[in-house]
């Protein structure tokens, strides 16, 4: 079986990598409007099956797929990827000494087999300082990560201060959960 990441996501080739797959990347483009139809804990999933379905059709029969979608809640909203340094320090002083929710959904795909699933992880920050705040936007790493912030980044080692659930799951794919998941396919 061969595996296709259907992502973009330098974390998430990161994690794969570091789980030892060797795998292709494929990505379509698709429309990852929130559909405000759908409970907010069911987002990322929805993301991830749109992801799946704009790539299954160019799959050869070996070829098990792999889409995933993060999104940071605040209070059951969604931060999204901030359009610019000030939405993102507007999301970044909202996260200060508060508690926000990472959901990825997963969508597995191979030989017309579908296994969705997603990962929630709790993550409490510290009182984030201005001085926090400008060190890490004068980085330029925040813009294209939901919530304006990584885990793995500057902020999220000085200011995270407690992580309930997956690690990996922040950082765009929950590792523990899909290789349970893999063996499905492939035990």
């Amino acid at each position: 079986m061969k595996i296709i990441l259907g992502s973009n996501s330098p974390r998430r080739v990161e994690l794969l990598q570091q789980m030892g797959f060797v795998f292709e990347q494929r990505v379509a483009n698709v429309d990852e409007t929130i559909d405000s139809t759908l409970p907010w804990y069911q987002l990322p999933e929805a993301i991830a099956q749109r992801k799946m379905l704009a790539l299954k059709n160019e799959l050869a029969k070996d070829e098990l797929l792999i889409c995933a979608d993060t999104l940071v809640f605040l209070d059951h909203q969604v931060l999204g990827k901030p359009r610019d340094r000030e939405e993102a320090r507007n999301m970044l002083e909202s996260l200060s000494g508060r508690d926000n929710t990472v959901i990825t959904g997963v969508c597995l795909f191979y030989q017309d087999q579908i296994i969705t699933f997603s990962d929630r992880t709790v993550i409490t920050f510290d009182t984030l300082t201005t001085e926090n705040i400008d060190h890490y936007l004068d980085a330029n790493v925040c813009c294209d990560r939901a919530g304006a912030y990584g885990i793995q980044d500057w902020i999220g080692l000085i200011g995270v201060r407690e992580i309930r659930g997956s690690y990996t799951n922040v950082m765009g794919l929950p590792t523990h959960r899909l290789f349970k998941e893999l063996n499905k396919f492939c035990p």
